[in-house]
């Protein structure tokens, strides 16, 4: 068994004691894992790099898929019921077991540069919607050329899965986006989607977003919950939290639900058929190319603007600087080398 990028075994070899009876990873503080923490929301924040990616570049992503795969309805139950008399100890043994400690200081640094990073975002799609889709695109696009080396489409269950994946992001990240409205029932199938980019080296959970046409939604949500909360506290109303507060919710709710069912599901078919879903994936990020264009002439026209010479420049300008970004985030930490043990 070969050994992870901090010096610990994989997660065969990981009994619960040995995760947990280490506050650190590699002898680094909490600090640090907050700190990348925050670079994996950062990277989950934006459509391009891959949280998965960046826990994979920063030497945690074994240990980060041990401890979500650890979490069992069995180990819920223990930790709920952990208050009753002669419980204690089974919620201790559960919380060790998924390594609680790293999850909770890591979803702090995630939740951190998440609700700050998509507040500018969401400024820059309402105000800046040409420049701000055209680095998205730029993003993406380079995103699938460095990973293109690590896909094999030799084969035809290979070609066939290329594909399918092109086909449903691009039919998706169009107007079929449009259809799904913005619904709590949708909100909760978005979460549940979105979560499964933590385990995936290569897609970012908001380039999901853009595909199923909820990103915009979700970042201007956010950022109004947050202001709502920062009102409140200087006696603002409380409507505004429950409004808003009450999408998030469902889409956290299906994070959770997404992380235990889907993120499962995608790391067995990673284990199984890893080219053919590796082929997949790449093709599902170049077919998703069609979302940045198709939003921004979107938000154009709500702004009663156009296409026009100087805002393609300005677009395929944006787009050099977020491919220019990927290719050297690549260049000096080898985020498409996603062969090894990811």
């Amino acid at each position: 068994m070969s050994k992870d990028r901090d010096g610990s075994h994989g997660t065969a070899e990981r009994s619960p004691d040995a995760v947990t009876s280490r506050p650190t990873v590699a002898g680094t503080s909490w600090l640090v894992v907050y700190l990348k923490g925050i670079c994996m929301g950062a990277a989950d924040a934006v459509p391009g790099v891959s949280g998965g990616t960046i826990a994979l570049v920063t030497g945690i992503y074994e240990r980060l898929i041990a401890a979500i795969t650890a979490v069992s309805p069995a180990r819920i139950r223990a930790v709920l019921f952990g208050f009753l008399p002669g419980r204690r100890e089974d919620a201790v043994d559960a919380l060790r077991a998924v390594d609680a400690g790293f999850l909770l200081v890591l979803g702090a640094g995630i939740l951190t540069a998440i609700v700050t990073i998509t507040r500018v975002v969401h400024v820059g799609i309402q105000d800046f919607p040409v420049l701000t889709f055209g680095f998205f695109f730029g993003l993406i696009a380079a995103s699938a050329w460095v990973l293109f080396s690590e896909v094999a489409v030799d084969t035809l269950p290979r070609a066939a899965a290329a594909v399918a994946g092109f086909v449903l992001a691009f039919v998706v990240s169009g107007q079929a986006a449009a259809t799904l409205g913005d619904g709590l029932p949708v909100t909760v199938a978005a979460g549940a989607i979105a979560v499964s980019a933590m385990i995936l080296p290569g897609i970012s959970g908001s380039l999901l977003l853009i595909i199923l046409g909820q990103y915009e939604y979700m970042t201007g949500t956010l950022s109004a919950f947050v202001d709502a909360l920062l009102a409140l506290a200087t006696g603002g109303p409380t409507a505004p939290i429950w409004e808003h507060g009450a999408v998030v919710v469902a889409f956290v709710a299906g994070a959770f639900v997404g992380l235990f069912t889907i993120a499962h599901a995608v790391r067995a078919a990673l284990e199984r058929a890893r080219t053919a879903t590796l082929a997949f994936l790449v093709a599902l990020i170049v077919g998703a190319l069609r979302a940045p264009v198709a939003r921004t002439g979107g938000q154009l026209a709500e702004l009663g603007r156009s296409w026009t010479p100087t805002a393609i420049a300005a677009f395929v300008a944006a787009a050099v600087v977020g491919a220019v970004l990927v290719v050297l985030l690549d260049h000096y930490t080898g985020i498409g080398e996603i062969d090894g043990d990811a």
